[in-house]
């Protein structure tokens, strides 16, 4: 059932990257480094789960999976305080506040203590851990080894600095927070942060308690497994209170795509009837749901206005009093004015396309 629970916080945690990832081409830094937390931690939650790790271990290196997680978790929390740094836009005022002020600084240093700590991490691991066989679990079966804890007590230090600085900016930032979901969204995400603060404590004390007084494999097996279960349980906070500030974003998303969905039948037609109206020749359905290379909505607004230009083309063919014969048939319709609009561009493009005349009714 455990093993299960790590599928699933790796899952939630991916598609959330996944859904973030436009954000790495067209948000700011601020997006970025958001979506470098999700993708960083996402990495390591799939090192953690029995599989992935079963495939690690196939590389000739005694307990790589665990090596890399460190890494990328290293990586993400970097971002994270990146992105912490970054919430606060640049100041315009004389005195900075202090809380500010520090949250930057952290963040900038991170860079270069993420490049020392990993160069550490790498040189204890291959020093002072003991790996003269593989590890199904890293804390339960390095358990009570000074190495392990000094490797693990140095790696910890960058969770716990991260914990304390986004748990303290969030809780601050949701009581200040003017939407409802924006507060709700940076108070859970402020809790996890809390509570990883106390799973680092945890499993720090849990390391050098192993060493100082040895614990039975069932009393180490029982405190590692029960700390899981709660960064486990964090994690998906976290992805809990990321989610619903953007469920009125993505409301909107929806109703974009929608409105593109429907959309691009009259702007394939109008395109291919008036070649050079569009910017690039206009593609199937399916293949223009595909390309991810212009944001939804500027394609609305591009298919929008390519529309209109050809419109202005298409009403040189249209016949004398068209527009007063498609408005009496849409009279009787609950919506018009579109209708009838609907009629006089379908009627004009067969006269435009086929030089044909067409019958409305």
């Amino acid at each position: 059932m455990f093993d299960y629970s790590k599928y699933l916080t790796a899952a939630v945690m991916t598609i959330i990257a996944v859904w973030r990832f436009p954000a790495v081409r067209y948000g700011d830094s601020h997006r970025r480094a958001l979506w470098g937390g999700y993708a960083g931690f996402a990495v390591a939650l799939w090192l953690y789960t029995p599989v992935v790790m079963d495939a690690v271990d196939r590389i000739p290196v005694v307990d790589l999976s665990a090596l890399l997680r460190h890494f990328s978790s290293t990586g993400a929390i970097v971002a994270a305080l990146t992105y912490v740094a970054t919430s606060y836009g640049k100041s315009s005022q004389a005195v900075v506040p202090r809380h500010v002020a520090v949250s930057r600084w952290i963040a900038r240093a991170s860079y270069r203590a993420g490049a020392v700590g990993v160069a550490i991490l790498t040189f204890l691991f291959f020093t002072v851990v003991d790996r003269d066989k593989p590890s199904e679990n890293f804390l339960i079966d390095h358990a009570g080894q000074w190495g392990a804890a000094v490797y693990m007590s140095f790696f910890y230090l960058f969770p716990l600095v991260t914990t304390a600085v986004c748990g303290y900016q969030w809780t601050r930032a949701a009581r200040r927070a003017e939407s409802t979901s924006i507060r709700i969204g940076l108070g859970l995400m402020g809790v996890a942060m809390w509570m990883g603060l106390i799973h680092t404590l945890a499993r720090i004390a849990i390391l050098w308690v192993a060493v100082a007084f040895p614990l039975s494999p069932s009393t180490v097996v029982f405190l590692v497994d029960a700390t899981s279960i709660w960064m486990n349980a964090l994690f998906l906070i976290v992805a809990a209170g990321a989610s619903i500030p953007t469920t009125r974003a993505v409301a909107a998303r929806w109703t974009t795509l929608r409105t593109l969905y429907k959309t691009h039948p009259l702007w394939f037609d109008l395109m291919n009837a008036f070649p050079g109206t569009s910017l690039y020749p206009p593609e199937g359905r399916l293949a223009e749901f595909v390309h991810i290379r212009i944001p939804i909505d500027v394609r609305l607004d591009r298919w929008t206005q390519e529309i209109a230009d050809a419109c202005e083309d298409l009403s040189y063919f249209a016949p004398k009093n068209l527009m007063f014969a498609t408005e009496d048939i849409a009279a009787s319709h609950t919506d018009p004015e579109p209708t009838a609009e609907a009629y006089w561009i379908k009627a004009v493009l067969q006269v435009a396309t086929t030089k044909t005349p067409f019958r409305l009714v």
